[in-house]
Formats: C-alpha cells, structure tokens, sequence
C-alpha cells in the first residue's frame, strides 16, 4: 500500500511507539477530560482510508483493487452527505460549540476533515490514473479519452449523441429570467462558458447542462470498432466532444464536469401521525438539501469554480479537484476475465442441513434436535430463505414474525413472508422504515406485505428496529413449538455474501421465549417482559455489558485473570469506554477488533496500557458482532460469548432495539471463539493496528506472506 495512505492514516507522526503518554488524562474531579476520547468523525474518516488502501494491495486481483476505489468514492459520499453535512449544521446552530466526548469544536473538525480528505482524493486519482487504468489497458480494458478515438469511433459517437443523448438533455441558460437551477445530489452536470448571442438575441455567458440520470455514465463501443476489446468511452466526453451542438450560432468558449454533494440526512419528528408518509415527504427533500462539497475538474478555470462556490454558497476548503471522472461510483469493475477477479467460490451448508432441503418437516427436525450456526458469507444465506419457504407452506405453522432492516421487494425472505401470508399464517413484519438510503425501498416492501395480507408494523416511535429475529410458531402433537433465527446482520442476500455475519438457528425454550417478549414489545404495549437468555437494547444490554466488565475487574482485582475480547464494527459510547479503561487499569487484559469508528485511545500509559485495538479490511465487510468475557474460567467460572446486532455506540445502546444472544452450545461456543475471535487476533496480512495518537499502522511489513484470517475461513469451511 502507498505511503500516502499510511502517512494519512498516521497523521504524518514518526514511528509508530507501543506506548505513549498523553498531558491531562484527569480533570480535578478525577474524570477522564477529553484527551482520552479520539473524534468520532475522523475515526471514521481513517477508516476509509484503510479502505482505500485496498486499492493499492499487490494481492489483491486489479479489478478487485478498482472495486475498492469505487466503494472509497461511494462511501466518501456518504461520509459527506451524513457526518460531514452534521457537522456544519452543528457549526451553524450551535455557534461552533464542542458537543462530542473529544472535546474538540465542529470548526475544527472540519478543517482536519478538509485536509484529510483533499489528500485522500489526490491520492485516490493517482491510484486510478498512474496504477489501476494502465493495468487495466494492458488487459484490454480501456475507457478512452477523446483524442484516442480513432475517425470510426469518433463517427459512432457522434450519432451516439445525436440519437440517445442530445433528446433528452435540457441546456439551461444563467440569466435573469433563468437563475441558477436547482442541481439534484451527486449529479453529473456541466458548465459551459459561452460567447455570442442566442435566437433571441441575447448575451449569454454562462449554461448549465445536466446529465440525465437515465443515461449511462460508460458506454461500451461496439465490438466491430474494437476488435471485440473493452474499450468505453464516458458520458462526459460524449457531452464534452458534442456540446456546441445545444448553444447553435454561438461559441463555446469551455466546458466543465462538477459535481455537488448535499445533506442527506432524514429528519422525522417522533410525534408524527404515519412515519410512512412523513417519510415519503423527507425522501424529496434528501435530493436537494443543504450543500456541503464541490467537486470540478482540475482543468476548470478559478473564475468558473469560484463563481460554483459563490452560487452554493460554499468555501474553498469545500471544493475538491479531481484529476477524472467527478464520480468514480459508477465506474464498471464486472468485467468477466480471469485472474482479474477473487477466485469464485460456493458458500458452504452446515452439515446439519445439508439433508433437510427439501423436506418439508426437516429443517424444524433438524434445529428441533440441536443448535446450528451459520458464518456469512462462507455459509450459504439460503439455509435462511429455506427455512421461510418450508414454514410458508407447513400446515402446522401457524406463526412467523420477522425484523427487516434491510431487504427489497425481490428480496425471497419478502417473497417467503408474502406467500405465508396468502397460505394464512400470521405474518408479522417489524419492517424499520428508517434504515439509511433504503427508506423507499423499505416502504415498497411494507406495502407488497400489507397487500399480502400481512400484519406491518414499524416498530417504536424514535426507536430503530435493529435486531435480526425471525420467530415461526409451529403447533406439535398438539403443543405449541418456537423455533428462531438470529442474526448479527440483516435479511439481505446480497449482504450475506459480501459482509462477514453470524446466523444462529435454535429452538431453545428461553431464548424463543425472549425472542416472542421482543416482539410483543414491538407490535403491542407494556412493560419490558423478563430475559432468561438475551440481553436487549435499550433496556439491558447496555447495563448488563457494564456489569460483565465489572466482574472481569473484580477478578483482576482479585489476582485471577480478566479477560475480554470485543468484535464490532464502532467504539463511540463513553460509559462503556471508561469501563475499559477502569478495567485495563485494573489488570483486565482486553483485545478490541473494530471494523470502523473508535473513540477509545488504546495502549496510553496509565490509562489503557492493556488494551490493545486493531481494525481488519479485506475482501469481506467485516460486520459480526462478538462479545466474549473470560469470567475467570480458570478456576471454573462459565466463560461468557454473545453474538449481537449491536454496536458498541449510543445510538445502538441507547436508542435502539438490539438483541446479543448467548451461544449456549459449546461446540458452536468454541468455533466462533477461534473462528471470529482468536483467528483475527492472529492476522497479519489484512490487520491494522491502532495506538493512543490515533494513529493506524499496518501490522503487515511483508504482504507475500503471513495469515489472511478470511482467507483462513473460505479454506476451512468452503469446499
């Protein structure tokens, strides 16, 4: 990986050092002061730069290395349209006051922000245009530029434009009686500087062309014009080489990509009448809220990117040149060639089901009779389908209700769910309508339910739906039967096979039980019920992770061994960091793997010298939830693993219905310990690490060789 990267990640500081010390670790009061807290935001920048990153990793395939550009830009968007978007709004209001545990002002987190991000974009084009697109040419793929068009490519695109393209694009002229329009989020549109006089005689200087978002953004040319070679061309260049064609009788002195980046954040009052509706509402409003970045191209002239800045109302710390395409998101990276690609491979069936398929009585024999675990996404997601479509059609099934956070009208899971209702069962669908950039499709999918017959509901009011559970009531010799499904992911195919997550399919009597408490929590009124098993936000999770910490202190403090390890994916809540700090004081030796965001500073002399953290980026989204706590087991305590749909932030805790289940048999017990725990503690080709600064360091110094711990796991359980 570039050094660029690595010295961003590390804030260009010197060596990385085990330990270091930080001034002012307590205030007078004895409480941690916020030198202890890492800025969330930019945490969660950094871990976008490990994602990128990616992008330079000599293992990985080229158009894998291509993918991971795109998922930095996608992910850069959003990073903008949400965090970013937050932190000028909390400039702006609250007169640039601190609100975070870091202590440190929105003003100035944006300005780091700035240039953390200026180089990162710098460093992504670099990547693309001296590392990526050279490769890529000498597998004849190609996205030509104008001047390497030869005279029949030029023709071809030449009718391109006039026949597909110039139909539906609307050139807008900037004056008095045409201001500035309205530009949706992240569209492509041009700017176009013009001399002369149009059909009415008036002095224009200025247009703007949209690109329509119909349109596609590469066009691939025609087999006979390149020998049957991947050779595209982009819709700018179209645009570009062809835009005199819109301003007839008049010179076109300039023409210039940009792109503008706005607030897509959703505001919903907890006190409205139909969140559905309301939400439908905020859905047009995402296309044109408040602007936060500008991005042109480097040729375009200062006088025109001022004049954008002054029209959006943005600063020069907001514009961002890009040396290509203003959107590498939509850049094609499923070219079909060997060797370009991770090898294939088919997700595994845990062998307790790999005869219950098609039986209809079999899959509830099998989960009757034992505990089964499943490991997206090196294990089949259809297992999942498999038990809906059985239960769907089962006429002793008399019940399913399920959570959906993130699914899809072509979703099986949705398809299973409709045709249970339509067989009679009672359907209930806990569907989370707030579940970010999928709020339309959410809404779809609680409206192809409710005409299915099925009981929607959507959940608490200022309380997301978070937790993955599916409950099948089944009747048997006439008794009634539970059976569960709980998940550290969502109901998502597509999820399954690119996010690492646990799946536990059971119908143990305590954990069904508590499972049918959540969800009479969610559909109807009343107090908590009690768990026997689970622990469940926002009433005990939070509390009962602070007490099992405790108690690794208590045996710490004891002279016995304290042991945690935590698997998340984000780090933001205080309590429970200064509970991780009391206990590494107290001798608890604890190992953190977090995917993203965290606001812990680990391995600070007299303050976290026993923590250590480090952040796994590979080929799958890290996205399991894991808590494990020794609970002396040494001398005969019950050690203690949950798996869980939360993380470990305020909004998850606090705010949300989450859900960690305990897994109560050992031999599922001792597979995730080695499996997702110890087998990422071992890792040292994908790992970073970080220390009290805040810096990230590669763990690996050699990237030929060392142990890949999802490489591990596609071996080991993947045929």
């Amino acid at each position: 990986m570039t050094a660029q990267i690595v010295a961003l990640n590390q804030h260009h500081h010197a060596n990385h050092q085990a330990m270091i010390e930080l001034e002012e670790l307590f205030d007078e009061t004895g409480a941690y002061t916020p030198n202890c807290y890492i800025n969330r935001d930019l945490s969660s920048l950094r871990f976008q730069l490990r994602v990128l990153a990616q992008a330079t990793n000599p293992r990985f395939p080229l158009l894998e290395r291509m993918f991971f550009l795109t998922i930095f830009s996608s992910n850069l968007d959003e990073f903008f349209e949400i965090r970013v978007a937050g932190l000028i709004k909390k400039f702006k209001q609250q007169n640039d006051a601190a609100t975070g545990i870091d202590g440190r002002r929105p003003s100035d987190v944006l300005q780091r922000i700035s240039t953390i991000a200026h180089r990162a974009v710098d460093e992504q084009y670099r990547i693309l245009n001296e590392d990526i697109l050279p490769e890529l040419a000498k597998h004849d793929i190609r996205y030509l530029r104008r001047g390497e068009l030869s005279d029949a490519q030029r023709a071809w695109m030449k009718e391109y434009f006039f026949t597909q393209v110039m139909p539906v694009l609307t050139p807008i002229s900037i004056d008095p009686a045409h201001p500035f329009p309205r530009l949706v989020n992240k569209s492509l549109n041009f700017i176009v500087s013009l001399e002369g006089k149009d059909a009415f005689g008036r002095d224009i200087n200025l247009a703007i062309v949209p690109a329509p978002r119909s349109l596609p953004r590469i066009i691939r040319l025609p087999d006979e014009l390149t020998d049957g070679k991947e050779h595209h061309v982009m819709l700018s260049a179209v645009i570009h080489e062809h835009v005199s064609e819109l301003f007839l009788g008049m010179q076109v002195k300039g023409c210039y990509q940009f792109r503008l980046t706005r607030n897509a954040d959703l505001t919903v009052a907890d006190d409205v009448d139909d969140i559905a509706k309301a939400l439908v509402g905020e859905l047009d409003n995402r296309r044109f809220g408040h602007e936060v970045r500008l991005e042109v191209t480097t040729n375009c002239p200062e006088e025109i990117s001022e004049f954008l800045l002054k029209q959006f109302d943005l600063d020069k710390n907001q514009l961002y040149r890009v040396n290509g395409p203003v959107n590498l998101t939509r850049f094609l990276t499923d070219f079909d060639r060997e060797g370009l690609h991770f090898a294939p491979f088919t997700p595994n069936i845990p062998k307790a089901f790999r005869h219950a398929e098609n039986d209809d009585d079999s899959m509830f024999s099998v989960i009757g009779k034992q505990d089964v675990l499943i490991h997206h996404p090196f294990h089949s997601f259809a297992p999942v389908v498999n038990l809906l479509r059985q239960a769907a059609k089962d006429p002793n099934v008399l019940a399913i209700k399920q959570t959906l956070y993130r699914s899809g009208t072509n979703s099986e899971i949705v398809k299973a769910l409709a045709e249970a209702a339509r067989n009679g069962k009672e359907v209930t669908a806990v569907i989370e309508l707030r579940a970010r950039f999928d709020e339309a499709s959410n809404i779809a999918v609680a409206n192809l339910l409710q005409e299915a017959g099925a009981v929607v509901v959507y959940g608490i009011v200022g309380y997301k739906t978070h937790a993955k559970m599916m409950l099948i009531v089944r009747r048997e010799m006439g008794q009634i039967r539970r059976y569960v499904h709980l998940g550290t992911g969502n109901y998502h195919a597509g999820n399954a096979k690119a996010y690492t997550d646990y799946g536990l399919f059971t119908a143990n009597q305590e954990l069904c039980e508590d499972i049918a408490g959540v969800f009479q929590q969610l559909t109807g009124m009343g107090r908590p019920l009690p768990s026997k098993q689970i622990l469940h936000a926002p009433f005990t999770l939070h509390q009962q992770l602070m007490q099992y910490i405790d108690d690794e202190i208590a045996h710490a403090k004891a002279g016995k061994k304290g042991r945690i390890i935590l698997k998340f994916n984000a780090l933001t809540e205080r309590k429970i960091i200064n509970k991780l700090y009391e206990a590494s004081s107290a001798g608890v030796q604890i190992d953190l793997i977090i995917r993203s965001i965290c606001c812990l500073r680990p391995q600070v002399k007299g303050l976290s010298e026993n923590i250590r953290v480090r952040s796994v980026v590979g080929r799958f989204l890290e996205h399991t939830r894991v808590y494990y706590f020794g609970n002396d087991v040494e001398n005969g305590g019950q050690e203690r693993l949950y798996c869980a749909s939360a993380d470990l932030m305020d909004r998850n805790l606090l705010h949300r219905v989450e859900v960690a289940f305990p897994i109560l048999d050992k031999k599922l017990f001792k597979k995730i310990y080695e499996d997702g725990l110890m087998n990422y503690l071992s890792d040292d080709l994908q790992a970073w690490t970080l220390d009290g600064e805040g810096r990230w360091h590669p763990v690996a110094q050699d990237l030929t060789s060392g142990h890949d711990a999802q490489a591990y796991l596609l071996e080991k359980i993947c045929p």
